[in-house]
């Protein structure tokens, strides 16, 4: 009895050990090469790095405002009136443009992607933040790429949204650029105008009308315009600027389940000053594509639309390697 008790106590002093609790990621500052658990306590050097290359869009293209890669090619949309959804190559230039009758751009500020539909938000609210009728239209992938789109509509709206007078421009936490889509739900990343911060709402992604449920903040110094998504390798890459003109990317990796703030939290600024940046996709996870709108700030700034690509494989190479292989479609 006593060799069971023994036997019983070193196995439980063995699993403590083998479960210790840090950062795991060695890019860090503090990493510890003994954790065997991620709690999410990472701290990373500040990092700048700039594009591979920076090409002009054409200027059907002046309000990109989303992207996606699918069908072998970057999928984008403009964020006001038009209702077309472009196919362009990895050299900007424009090979595809689908049609989506009997709807309305309203806001359309983002697009997104599972295995079978594509998804465009038309829930941009920054101008009055009270809006009633924010939506995101579901595009069926094999009548869109028939030129025939069957289109169907997720109405939702916020659960701590009670207010909805007038507000000042600019200024409401209830505004949205970027979203992804998992295998069971949607998840909103709102911009906190005011605090600089990102809020977290999650709804399902099935048509009809929904409650975005508030999930969580993520204090990212700026405003979150773009995301995508590598479900099966726990990654999510968002995209952004500060209110004085400075670009970033926001990294979420190596989390738990759909609980994102629970990985690691990696800023990379670019070197790319005064673009409002909109969109971001991947092919691989490694190289990144972005987009930005044209901004006009008379008579100081006249920026066009373009397109960039980052290389990420610095930051991600080592985390990608020991992950899943890439599923054939990437958010």
């Amino acid at each position: 009895m006593k060799k069971v008790f023994l036997l019983l106590f070193l196995f439980s002093i063995n699993q403590i050990q083998s479960q210790i609790s840090g950062c795991t990621d060695p890019l860090s500052k503090n990493y510890n090469p003994l954790a065997t658990i991620n709690n999410g306590s990472c701290l990373y050097p500040k990092t700048k790095i700039k594009p591979e290359f920076t090409l002009k869009l054409s200027d059907t293209l002046i309000e990109t405002s989303g992207l996606i890669t699918f069908d072998n090619l970057l999928w984008t949309q403009n964020d006001d009136t038009d209702t077309d959804i472009y196919g362009i190559d990895t050299n900007g230039k424009i090979q595809k443009k689908i049609k989506l009758e009997k709807v309305t751009n309203t806001d359309w500020e983002e697009i997104s992607q599972d295995s079978s539909y594509i998804y465009a938000g038309d829930f941009g609210n920054n101008y009055q933040g009270n809006r009633t009728d924010l939506h995101i239209l579901r595009i069926e992938k094999k009548s869109f790429l028939l030129n025939a789109p069957i289109i169907d509509t997720i109405s939702f709206y916020y659960s701590d949204q009670k207010d909805f007078t007038i507000q000042k421009t600019n200024s409401t936490n209830f505004d949205c650029e970027a979203f992804i889509v998992s295998k069971d739900s949607i998840y909103l990343f709102n911009k906190q105008w005011n605090q600089k911060k990102t809020s977290i709402y999650t709804l399902p992604k099935q048509p009809g009308k929904h409650i975005a449920q508030y999930k969580q903040t993520l204090n990212t110094k700026g405003l979150i315009t773009g995301a995508t998504y590598l479900e099966e390798k726990k990654l999510i890459v968002l995209c952004g600027y500060s209110k004085t003109g400075k670009t970033f990317l926001y990294l979420l990796y190596d989390f738990k389940d759909s609980d994102f703030l629970s990985g690691n939290k990696r800023k990379i600024h670019l070197k790319i000053p005064f673009h409002q940046i909109e969109g971001i996709a991947t092919f691989d996870g490694i190289h990144y594509y972005l987009t930005n709108e044209h901004l006009q700030l008379k008579p100081i700034l006249n920026v066009p639309q373009k397109l960039h690509e980052i290389n990420l494989s610095p930051f991600l190479n080592s985390f990608l390697q020991n992950q899943k292989p890439l599923p054939k479609t990437i958010n």
